[in-house]
C-alpha cells in the first residue's frame, strides 16, 4: 500500500496501470481461487484477429486518503482499464453516482493528455465540496450506437463534482460516456464493419446485398459478442435512412448463458442465441438475418467462419447458413471478380491490363478501344460487357459494349452544354446495379445525374447539401447506398461521402443525395479518390504543409490500422478494387503505375496514360 496522499502518474504515465498476459488478468481481477472441478467450456468471443490479445490493462483502485484531485485523475485511468463493465472506475464514484452514470453513452477523443484543474473558490473546500474542470481539444467522437465521428478541433470541457462519502473523496457529479486521449482511444477500440441489407425502396433495382456499416468497439472485451450483439441494435443513424436489418424489433443476445448466447466452435461454426423476440422469425427471415450475421462476425474471428447458426431462446435451431449460401447476399457479389484494370493510353483508348506483374495493356473491343475513341475518362460496368467513356472536349458520354468480339459503335447518351472541358462532364462511375453516374460541371447548370442501366433519359439527382460547391469527380459504392464526391468550393477541394435515398414511384422516381459529410479532415486539399472496400477509400490529399500522400480512409473519417502506402507524389488519380487482395493503381507524371501487396514500392506498367480505374 503506497503512503495517504502518494501522488499517481495519471495519462502522462502508466506507472497506475497492471500490464498482464491476459490468462494472469482473469485470476488478478477476481483475486478468486481456481476451482478444482467441473466442466471444461470454449471461451467463445475473443477470437479478433488483433495481434495485441495477450495483453491486458487492469486499473487499480482507489487508496485510502487520497486527495480529490487523485480521486479524479484515479478515475480516468481506470475508464481505459480493459474490464467490461468499469467496475474499478466506478469505485471513484459515489455509491449514487456509480448507479447514475452509464460509460457507454459516448466517448469524447482528445487530443494530447489534459490535466483536471480545480475550478472552485477555497470557501467551497470548507463546505466539504472540490469541482475539477477537465478541458481540451476535441478531435473525434463515439456515439452511443459505436459511430465515429471527426471532430473539428473545437475546445471541449466537462466537470467532476467530489464530495465526500464515508470520510473518502469520491465524484457525485460526472457527465456520462468517457473521455479518452488519441493514444488510449486507438489502443482500446478498433473500427468493425456490421452489416445489413440494402433498401433501395420501392423505385431501386430489387436485389439484395450487404451494406457495410463502420463502428468502433473495444479489441479485448468479448470482441465476437460485442460485434453481434452491436449489428443486433440496428445500424447507426447516418447509415439506417438506406438500410434495413432482418433481425426483429427488441431482439437481442439470450444472456442466460455463460456466453451470453454467442459461441463458435473448433470447426468455426458460430451460433447465436437470441432472446424470445426473435422465436416467431420465419425461415427466410431467418436465413437473411444469418447472412447478416455472418460477415459481421467474421470480422472480429482470425479464421475462417464457416457457418451461423440462429437459435431460438429455448436453444432450439431456427436456421444454419453455410459460407457459400451466404456468397450471394454479399458485397463482393456486385463488385466483380475479374483480375482486369484499365486505363486510358497516349492514343486516348481504353485499354485492359491483366492482372500481373509482367502484362501488356490491349485495347478494348469495340469503339472505345479504337483509333476514333478520344477519350479523357472512363468507367467501366462491374460485369465488364459495357463501359462508358467522356470524350474529348468533355461533351459527349458515350456507352459502349466492349465484351470479346464487340464491333458496337457506341451511342451518346448524353450531351453537356458546357464549352470548357473542365467545365464539363466528370468522369463516369458505375454501381453495382448497372446504373451509370455522372456530373455535369457546367457552371450554368451544375448537376448529378444518373442513367439507369446506362441508357435512356438522365435522372437529376439532388444534391440539397451542396449549395454553391461544384462536384469535380464521383464514385459510387458498388450496394448503390452511398457516393463519395470531390466537391470544390473556392480553391479547395473536398472529399465529401453522400447517401443515396431513393423514393417516388416507379413511373416518377426520386434520388437525393444527402447528409453529406467529409472523410478527410486531416487533408487540406483532396485530388482523388476511389472505393477500396465496403467501407474503406483510397484517397490523394495534401496536408497543410503542401506534401501529397496517398493513404486509405475509413468512411466514417477515422484511418484504418493498415500500414502507409509508398510514397509517390503527384499523383493525378488512383484506383483501387473493392476486392483488398488486389493491386493499387496510380496515374504518376504522364504513366500507369501499380503497387502489388507484396512490393514495396509502386512500378510503372505503361510509361503513358491516365484514368486507371477498376470496373465500377
Amino acid at each position: 500500500m503506497r503512503a495517504m496522499g502518494e501522488r499517481r502518474a495519471r495519462w502522462g504515465g502508466r506507472q497506475a496501470r497492471l500490464w498482464v498476459p491476459a490468462v494472469c488478468a482473469v485470476l488478478l481481477a477476481g483475486c478468486a481461487s481456481m476451482p478444482g472441478s467441473g466442466e471444461v467450456h470454449k471461451v467463445a468471443g475473443e477470437q479478433s484477429a488483433d495481434s495485441d490479445q495477450q495483453v491486458q490493462v487492469l486499473g487499480i483502485k482507489p487508496q485510502p486518503g487520497e486527495y480529490p484531485d487523485q480521486i479524479v485523475r484515479g478515475f480516468l485511468e481506470a475508464t481505459t482499464s480493459d474490464e467490461a463493465e468499469y467496475a474499478t472506475a466506478k469505485e471513484y464514484l459515489t455509491t449514487s453516482a456509480a448507479k447514475r452514470w452509464d460509460p457507454f453513452a459516448k466517448i469524447t477523443v482528445l487530443s494530447g493528455g489534459p490535466s483536471p484543474v480545480e475550478e472552485q473558490s477555497g470557501s467551497a473546500r470548507k463546505e466539504g465540496f472540490h469541482s475539477f474542470g477537465l478541458n481540451g481539444t476535441q478531435v473525434a467522437a463515439v456515439d452511443a450506437k459505436h459511430a465515429y465521428t471527426s471532430g473539428d478541433g473545437t475546445a471541449f470541457h466537462t466537470s467532476f463534482q467530489l464530495v465526500k462519502e464515508k470520510n473518502e473523496w469520491r465524484i457525485d457529479g460526472v457527465d456520462d460516456g468517457l473521455v479518452l486521449t488519441e493514444s488510449d482511444f486507438q489502443r482500446i477500440y478498433h473500427s468493425v464493419n456490421m452489416y445489413y441489407f440494402a433498401n433501395l425502396g420501392t423505385t431501386g433495382p430489387g436485389a439484395s446485398t450487404l451494406v457495410a456499416d463502420p463502428v468502433y468497439l473495444r479489441r479485448r472485451i468479448n470482441s465476437l459478442e460485442s460485434a453481434v450483439s452491436a449489428m443486433l441494435g440496428g445500424p447507426t443513424d447516418w447509415l439506417a435512412p438506406v438500410v434495413r436489418s432482418e433481425a426483429p424489433k427488441g431482439v437481442a443476445l439470450y444472456n442466460k448463458d455463460a456466453d451470453h448466447g454467442v459461441s463458435l466452435d473448433d470447426a468455426q461454426h458460430l451460433r447465436v442465441r437470441l432472446n424470445s423476440m426473435a422465436d416467431r422469425m420465419g425461415a427466410a427471415q431467418c436465413q437473411r438475418l444469418a447472412a447478416q450475421l455472418l460477415p459481421t462476425a467474421q470480422s472480429q474471428s482470425a479464421t475462417k467462419i464457416t457457418s451461423v447458426e440462429v437459435q431460438r431462446a429455448n436453444g432450439d435451431s431456427a436456421c444454419t447458413l453455410s459460407d457459400e449460401r451466404a456468397k450471394p447476399y454479399l458485397p463482393e457479389t456486385l463488385s466483380g471478380v475479374s483480375p482486369r484494370q484499365f486505363f486510358i493510353d497516349e492514343r486516348q483508348q481504353l485499354v485492359s491490363l491483366p492482372d500481373d506483374s509482367i502484362s501488356t495493356a490491349e485495347p478494348v473491343p469495340g469503339v472505345l478501344g479504337g483509333a476514333t475513341a478520344k477519350l479523357v475518362s472512363a468507367a467501366v460496368k462491374r460485369d465488364e460487357q459495357y463501359a462508358a467513356g467522356v470524350k474529348a472536349g468533355g461533351r459527349d458520354l458515350v456507352v459502349a459494349n466492349i465484351s470479346k468480339g464487340s464491333a458496337d459503335p457506341g451511342r451518346v447518351v448524353l450531351t453537356s452544354t458546357a464549352h470548357a472541358a473542365n467545365d464539363g462532364l466528370s468522369a463516369p462511375s458505375w454501381d453495382g446495379y448497372g446504373d451509370l453516374w455522372v456530373a455535369d460541371r457546367d457552371g450554368a447548370r451544375s448537376r448529378l445525374l444518373m442513367l439507369r442501366d446506362g441508357a435512356g433519359d438522365p435522372r437529376e439527382v439532388v444534391v440539397p447539401d451542396l449549395g454553391d460547391a461544384r462536384i469535380q469527380s464521383l464514385r459510387v459504392a458498388a450496394d448503390g447506398t452511398r457516393i463519395a464526391m470531390l466537391v470544390k468550393k473556392g480553391n479547395r477541394t473536398s472529399l465529401k461521402l453522400g447517401r443515396i435515398e431513393r423514393g417516388g414511384t416507379a413511373e416518377a422516381p426520386v434520388i437525393t443525395v444527402t447528409a453529406l459529410k467529409g472523410v478527410t479532415p486531416q487533408l487540406e486539399d483532396v485530388t482523388a479518390a476511389s472505393w477500396a472496400g465496403g467501407s474503406r477509400l483510397l484517397v490523394v490529399g495534401t496536408e497543410s504543409g503542401g506534401l501529397q500522400q496517398i493513404q486509405y480512409m475509413n468512411t466514417d473519417g477515422s484511418l484504418p490500422s493498415t500500414p502507409a502506402l509508398p510514397g509517390i507524389s503527384d499523383a493525378a488519380s488512383v484506383a483501387a478494387s473493392e476486392d483488398q487482395t488486389k493491386p493499387l493503381l496510380a496515374a504518376y507524371k504522364g504513366g500507369i503505375y501499380r503497387l502489388l501487396a507484396q512490393d514495396a514500392n509502386w512500378k510503372q506498367v505503361a510509361a503513358k496514360g491516365i484514368g486507371p480505374v477498376y470496373p465500377g
